[in-house]
């Protein structure tokens, strides 16, 4: 059974399976159509319409959506806190994060572990801001090498953290990479960047695109593909603060 919170003075909410989640609308002038996502990531349930349609048809077809929903919530994978004892990602290798008041404040690799000290309170934020500075420094390493084998101007590197896109490129001879790459194996993080590094001459998925990425980039793109398909939710779950449903 499918329910929903409407007051207008109370956030929305969709209840599924004894189980309410924040229900967010967005109007676009681009949608023709309802579309209903579950964000599982966040824990929330969002609706797209276009800007001539009702809110409560919107409402009446994600109740439609709600076994759908309800799949796509049990599928859902687990936050991984960035906590003493937790186990991350770096360079496609796991690592136990380590806190010890004797270590150093900045994080240190060593023997399977990221090792760092300071403040307990702050070891989350501190990790992540490493995790990013690492990847600032390997990205902008790859995008010279993949610039170079395609000879292409160097483009400006902003590193971000995208839920749809692993990378990105712009017409202003930009690219954008998620700094979540970093915790992916090696081959598959530089195949992202190959990528968007041929999209620097060819801003489609021509047969000329792939046929310049397949050129620059050295090992099998497809598997990369198949990694990131497979693996990729994992990534966005690290250091995540879910919003947990409320039972009913």
């Amino acid at each position: 059974m499918l329910r929903f919170s409407k007051a207008r003075s109370e956030p929305l909410e969709i209840h599924l399976d004894g189980k309410s989640y924040p229900l967010q609308i967005r109007r676009s002038k681009q949608a023709r159509s309802i579309i209903v996502s579950a964000d599982t990531v966040k824990g929330i349930v969002c609706l797209t319409m276009p800007a001539y349609a009702s809110e409560d048809q919107a409402l009446r077809f994600a109740q439609s959506k709600s076994d759908w929903l309800n799949a796509r919530f049990a599928e859902a994978l687990p936050p991984i806190a960035i906590e003493e004892g937790s186990q991350i990602a770096f360079l496609g290798e796991p690592h136990i994060i380590r806190w010890s008041p004797d270590f150093a404040r900045t994080p240190l690799l060593g023997e399977g572990e990221i090792r760092l000290g300071g403040p307990s309170e702050h070891v989350e934020p501190r990790i992540l801001r490493w995790l990013k500075a690492q990847a600032r420094l390997i990205y902008a390493d790859d995008l010279v090498y993949y610039c170079e084998r395609a000879a292409s101007d160097l483009p400006k590197l902003a590193v971000g953290d995208a839920r749809r896109r692993w990378g990105s490129c712009s017409g202003r001879k930009s690219i954008r990479l998620s700094w979540r790459l970093i915790m992916a194996p090696p081959h598959v993080r530089r195949s992202v960047v190959a990528h968007e590094v041929a999209h620097l001459t060819h801003m489609d998925h021509s047969s000329r695109f792939y046929t310049l990425l397949d050129r620059i980039y050295e090992s099998d793109r497809r598997a990369a593909d198949r990694w990131l398909k497979q693996h990729g939710r994992g990534l966005h779950m690290v250091g995540v603060e879910q919003q947990a449903p409320v039972a009913d």
